[in-house]
């Protein structure tokens, strides 16, 4: 067994067969392990009747080894039945957090889309983000033809970790809105700075934080929109975590992801806020570190932070 096999083995500890063999040799071990069972008992059986044969009279004190040979039966006996009724566990742990009701959605425009996703990536209680069209009337939109949509980010976040009002705070800190239909060298109407809201409590902090903002730009007039949210288009697959793409470095450490899984990875998701050095300092500094302690180590493959 070589090293990458050893470090599967002791990452999946406890995960299952199915996690460290695969399904195909899932079979061929419990096949082995049920013969090994009925060998077993008919083995004890007939040391059972060898040991009460000398007539003595007396029961045969079993040894030690045979102790231990009858609890390793027990544990046989249990898997056996495990299989034979059928018991299913689960075969990994989720990666997503387990309690997925309680997530909630948001969606900002505030520039290149590419940027914009890596903003949001590294904080805390986002779990994942996803970008695409949103704000316009045309159906189906796509990056050479979105019509009058805006490049727009879609944050799923834990509101017990992060609040909307967090989140709007990251919104105006990471953006120019007096700057009208773009955003520095982006200019267009796809690059407006847009708060899209859900209900009216949304609505409500978007626009006591847009009086804030346009209260510490004095003069300079505030641009930014205020739109109910419609439909949001996930954009195409070569735009989810741009800037994780662009380092293949980090593309070969998370297991190069096919790119649904990639797109929807909360580890990928924080790693694309770090390589545009986009994390709050202190986040930045643990993924340095844990990336550090992975190639000390020579594990092959980085699975969380």
């Amino acid at each position: 067994m070589n090293v990458l096999q050893r470090w599967k083995l002791k990452r999946h500890i406890g995960g299952g067969w199915r996690a460290v063999f695969g399904d195909s040799h899932v079979h061929l071990l419990k096949t082995t392990t049920e013969t090994r069972l009925y060998r077993g008992v008919f083995n004890l059986v007939a040391k059972t009747k060898s040991n009460g044969s000398a007539g003595s009279g007396k029961m045969a004190v079993p040894k030690r080894k045979h102790i231990n040979h009858v609890v390793s039966l027990f544990i046989l006996l249990f898997l056996f039945l495990h299989n034979a009724l059928c018991i299913r566990l689960p075969d990994r742990v989720p990666r997503d957090p387990p309690d997925q009701h309680r997530l909630q959605v948001a969606v900002f425009a505030l520039g290149s889309f590419w940027r914009s996703e890596a903003v949001f990536g590294c904080l805390p209680g986002v779990v994942r983000t996803t970008v695409g069209y949103a704000g316009g009337s045309k159906s189906n939109p796509e990056y050479r033809s979105l019509g009058d949509h805006a490049e727009s980010v879609q944050v799923v976040y834990d509101p017990h970790l992060i609040s909307f009002r967090e989140l709007l705070d990251v919104f105006w800190s990471s953006h120019d809105p007096r700057q009208v239909y773009g955003q520095g060298p982006d200019v267009g109407n796809q690059y407006r700075s847009i708060i899209f809201v859900n209900g009216t409590e949304e609505s409500r902090m978007a626009a006591v934080s847009k009086e804030q903002e346009q209260t510490r730009s004095r003069s300079s007039i505030v641009t930014t929109q205020i739109l109910q949210l419609g439909t949001f288009y996930p954009a195409e697959p070569e735009h989810q975590k741009f800037e994780l793409k662009q380092n293949t470095f980090l593309l070969q450490l998370i297991g190069n992801l096919p790119a649904e899984e990639l797109e929807r990875s909360s580890l990928a998701t924080k790693l694309n806020g770090y390589v545009a050095e986009l994390c709050p300092p202190n986040i930045q500094k643990q993924i340095d570190a844990k990336i550090n302690e992975i190639i000390k180590k020579g594990w092959p493959i980085l699975r969380e932070l």
